[in-house]
């Protein structure tokens, strides 16, 4: 399973390093210790916790003044394969995306749960809100 330092996982939720430091600080997200002394998060803990931080929405005067591009790394939060089909999703974050593509895609990408992927959207029509 991949594992993640604190600064990676500060990009993938849309944070600052030094909020996700408080966060593992805090037992928000659990965390352990490579051989060289880092910290890291697994995969699965931190698509989990990427869930959770987006369902509580922005705090307090923390609203986006923002037009989403088209391109949005973040990490995958749920495999589900069919026969044919397949339906990913990508926590990036503030953003939830689901993706339906074939099952060949997802298996030849090897997507699994915990994973950093990159969703990208093509829109005929696309709206901006200034909140």
């Amino acid at each position: 399973m991949q594992s993640y330092t604190i600064g990676q996982a500060a990009r993938l939720l849309g944070v600052s390093p030094d909020t996700a430091r408080r966060w593992a600080d805090a037992g928000r997200v659990a965390t352990h210790r490579d051989e060289g002394g880092r910290r890291l998060i697994d995969g699965r803990d931190l698509a989990a916790f990427s869930v959770e931080v987006a369902q509580a929405g922005p705090g307090e005067g923390e609203v986006p003044y923002t037009s989403a591009r088209n391109a949005f790394p973040g990490i995958v939060t749920a495999v589900k394969l069919g026969d044919v089909a397949a339906q990913v999703e990508i926590q990036a974050g503030p953003h939830r995306l689901v993706s339906l593509l074939t099952r060949e895609a997802v298996e030849e990408l090897g997507l699994e749960v915990g994973m950093r992927a990159t969703a990208r959207v093509k829109s005929t029509s696309v709206h901006i809100d200034r909140t």
